[in-house]
């Protein structure tokens, strides 16, 4: 048997420890919440996106009461974006999420569906791109979508 370790780099730093216009894109992710519709779990998430030339797309979680219905912030801002600008990639993302009591202090982390779609579109452009998750006290920074999936199945995989 062979054991394979992976190892990822998460930097952790604070908002004013970012470059400006990462400090924006965490701005725009912040105000994002702000459009999700979350009358179920009041769990309000944003997300911003930077496309290749500058551009920023905001994203929020719509909630439905038939729950496989809803729609993550990570893919409504990625989904939108694909839609108008399909030939730009995505080469930063910001995810923050509130809850009644505000802002989380500890930075949240996307799903596996969304982990998938932003691995995807890392694949489909042949670009790394950067991840900020945002918390109130801390912000985790990953070079790449692929470093929340190791091992991911992409397209390649299926040739």
């Amino acid at each position: 048997m062979k054991e394979l370790n992976i190892n990822v780099c998460v930097e952790e730093l604070t908002l004013p420890e970012l470059p400006a216009e990462q400090q924006e894109l965490v701005g725009k992710a912040r105000e994002a919440t702000s459009h999700s519709n979350a009358p179920y779990s009041n769990f309000n998430v944003g997300a911003a996106i930077r496309l290749g030339d500058g551009r920023i797309v905001i994203g929020a979680n719509q909630e439905n009461a038939a729950f496989p219905l809803s729609l993550c912030a990570e893919r409504t801002a990625i989904f939108a974006a694909q839609a108008q600008f399909p030939e730009l990639p995505i080469t930063q993302i910001a995810i923050t999420a509130k809850n009644a009591d505000g802002f989380l202090l500890e930075p949240v982390s996307p799903c596996g569906s969304c982990r998938q779609v932003m691995t995807e579109m890392e694949d489909r452009y042949n670009i790394d791109m950067l991840v900020l998750l945002v918390g109130a006290e801390k912000i985790y920074r990953l070079k790449s979508a692929k470093d929340l999936l190791p091992l991911c199945f992409v397209d390649a995989d299926m040739r």
